[in-house]
């Protein structure tokens, strides 16, 4: 299969690559200095060129506190750019497989989302991914929408690596406790994707690490796994006001019986964990 990733500098795009490698397919990486999603002309010219049979659109703004402040560039690149991928990748004949989010959701509900579930955002980033997934699906080509949540991965900062910093000089951290939802490992989800494209599965999916915990709990298992000498100071939301608010529960299950399940998020964090030992070994 001919993959083409888009956002593929980036913590997840890096990690779809690897896995389109390792199951040997002809992997086409697309930065953003190579390509920008949000110019339609680019996007359609790039797809009719490359002839691929499937693209992961990593492409992603990402700063969910940046996102209350500059909405409507969010909304670019969130909102809009999905709709070019789509529109670009019918014209090309390729399936389309998007990554959206939990904050697509209210978080307020006691039992874990699956895809049928209403959505909901409370935030300015949470508004601009469900528009993505609505500009998609307007356009009626084959595609994938996977939503994940709570994504760590070695290609660039992330909550482990936040934690891990604190750690070196902190006896204690303070991590609010009242936010609950599943880690998820970038390397486990990159293998999910891919293999969404190779079963041509489509419409919408929740994919994340299985099971859930809270952002203290979150941090305690890191602290536990790497040997750090460091302990949580359990606070909540309150204690950290932020721009955006962030969803009090968002845990997503899927309904789907086709859905590919991923592994424990400890055991997401352990092979995290072994990943980046083994590049600082090299």
């Amino acid at each position: 299969m001919r993959l083409l990733v888009t956002g593929a500098a980036g913590m997840l795009g890096t990690e779809v690559l690897a896995a389109g490698r390792r199951r040997d397919h002809d992997v086409i990486a697309l930065t953003r200095a190579e390509l920008n999603v949000c110019d339609a002309a680019a996007v359609s010219g790039s797809f009719e060129r490359l002839a691929p049979d499937a693209v992961v659109n990593c492409a992603a703004w990402t700063d969910v506190d940046g996102a209350e402040s500059d909405e409507a560039a969010a909304l670019e690149i969130n909102g809009v750019a999905p709709g070019l991928l789509a529109r670009a990748a019918g014209e090309a004949g390729a399936r389309l497989i998007h990554v959206s989010t939990d904050y697509v959701f209210s978080g307020r509900s006691e039992l874990p989302y699956v895809e049928s579930d209403q959505t909901g955002p409370r935030s300015a980033y949470g508004r601009t991914k469900l528009a993505g997934e609505k500009a998609i699906v307007a356009e009626g080509i084959p595609h994938a929408i996977v939503r994940t949540s709570w994504l760590f991965g070695p290609a660039g900062r992330n909550f482990v690596t936040t934690m891990l910093g604190l750690a070196e000089d902190r006896d204690e951290v303070a991590v609010v406790s009242d936010q609950v939802g599943a880690p998820t490992y970038a390397g486990h989800l990159a293998d999910a994707l891919v293999e969404v494209a190779e079963r041509q599965l489509g419409g919408l999916m929740h994919i994340a690490g299985s099971g859930h915990c809270s952002w203290a709990d979150f941090a305690a298992e890191i602290f536990r796994q790497s040997g750090a000498p460091c302990k949580v100071r359990r606070v909540s939301t309150a204690d950290f006001p932020r721009p955006a608010q962030r969803p009090e529960r968002s845990i997503l299950e899927s309904e789907r019986d086709d859905t590919p399940r991923l592994p424990e998020w400890q055991d997401g964090l352990a092979a995290y964990l072994a990943q980046i030992a083994q590049e600082v070994a090299r």
